[in-house]
């Protein structure tokens, strides 16, 4: 029995939101200084060449990424790479402080261990964001950048915010992801329709000086067809990668009291869901498109079945938050463990094994 999971039932004792915020002011807590952050990473980094992946122009020490949504405003990158993650992505970031949907808006489905959420992009705004990411400095570890537009934003001034928040943060990032798939925000318009998506790229294409690296993040919920039109759409304009999947609006199968609240599900019942679509856009590009895979991944086991239906990455959230800051170090030292035994010399060498 792990700390955390004596921990734990405390901790869900608080409603999930407060939790989140009281663990995210522990950890911004520890990285505060260098002794606690080195006692953090004595504790729960675990290195091995095995782990490494090359993508996107850039050195991930290991595929364990820690997925938008937890750290919205960087104000934990650092203790998240102390806790052993490869990557941290930040945001969604929207180019104005804004406050989301009313509370509650958060909630856990624990025989499920899946948690839905309607947060609807509340966050600090860019420049927040921006003066602290310029006061604590970058992680060593790669950094993403998830950008969003207002709730209130039209068609047209949706294509301006994402280019704002790019203009802004583009320069920190190791690489940027355009969400347009988010479930709980306002349906004014559909973001994911082939011609909004065009005039997007277009837009940051137009903006991408630097040449950044930019993902879009795609949901789990649309037919096959229309993923892969989306796809095919971002592959027209030389877009990076792609981010399989965000969170589902599908309630199947749950028991949980409070499955029947409306807004994103995250955690184990997608974990099928999103590996499904993973492979299918692995197979379709024949696996020259990169893929970063979230959803469900809360284990070795996980991170290994998407890794080997085509993800050259993967996230997770949910699986922080049921397993504990020992997370990331379990995945890793497993997965190692489990290259060895199929023969795969790296993690690199197993990206779409199972690809026909």
């Amino acid at each position: 029995m792990t700390l955390y999971s004596r921990v734990r039932p405390l901790a869900f004792k608080l409603p999930p939101e407060r939790a989140h915020n009281v663990g995210k002011r522990t950890l911004r807590a520890a990285q505060s200084t260098m002794p606690t952050r080195a006692a953090l990473s004595y504790a729960y980094q675990y290195e091995h060449p095995a782990l490494e992946v090359e993508r996107f122009g850039t050195t991930f020490p290991n595929p364990v990424g820690m997925a938008a949504g937890f750290d919205k405003n960087a104000e934990v990158t650092h203790a998240l790479e102390a806790l052993g993650f490869g990557f941290v992505e930040i945001g969604t970031v929207t180019p104005y402080p804004q406050s989301g949907n009313e509370r509650p808006r958060l909630f856990r489905l624990r025989e499920d261990r899946a948690m839905v959420n309607r947060m609807g992009f509340n966050g600090h705004g860019m420049e927040r964001v921006r003066s602290r990411i310029e006061r604590d400095g970058l992680p060593e570890i790669p950094l993403g950048v998830n950008v969003g537009k207002m709730n209130t934003s039209s068609e047209s001034e949706a294509i301006e915010d994402y280019r704002r928040v790019f203009d802004r943060l583009s320069p920190y990032a190791s690489y940027v992801v355009v969400n347009v798939s988010c479930p709980n925000t306002p349906d004014e318009f559909r973001e994911s329709s082939p011609e909004h998506l065009r005039r997007i790229f277009e837009t940051l294409e137009a903006e991408n000086d630097e040449g950044k690296p930019i993902l879009v993040k795609i949901g789990p919920d649309s037919t096959i067809d229309s993923i892969l039109e989306l796809v095919d759409i971002a592959r027209e304009y030389g877009v990076d990668g792609i981010v399989a999947t965000n969170t589902t609006i599908e309630r199947e199968n749950l028991t949980s009291d409070g499955c029947d609240e409306w807004g994103g599900l995250s955690g184990d019942p997608l974990a099928d869901p999103s590996t499904r679509v993973i492979r299918s856009i692995a197979e379709h590009t024949d696996g020259d498109v990169p893929i970063v895979g979230v959803g469900g991944v809360d284990s070795a086991e996980r991170a290994y079945e998407k890794i080997r239906a085509g993800a050259s990455l993967v996230q997770l959230y949910t699986g922080f938050v049921y397993e504990g800051p020992s997370t990331a170090k379990r995945i890793n030292r497993t997965l190692v463990e489990m290259l060895e035994r199929d023969g795969f010399s790296s993690v690199e060498d197993a990206v779409g094994a199972d690809l026909e």
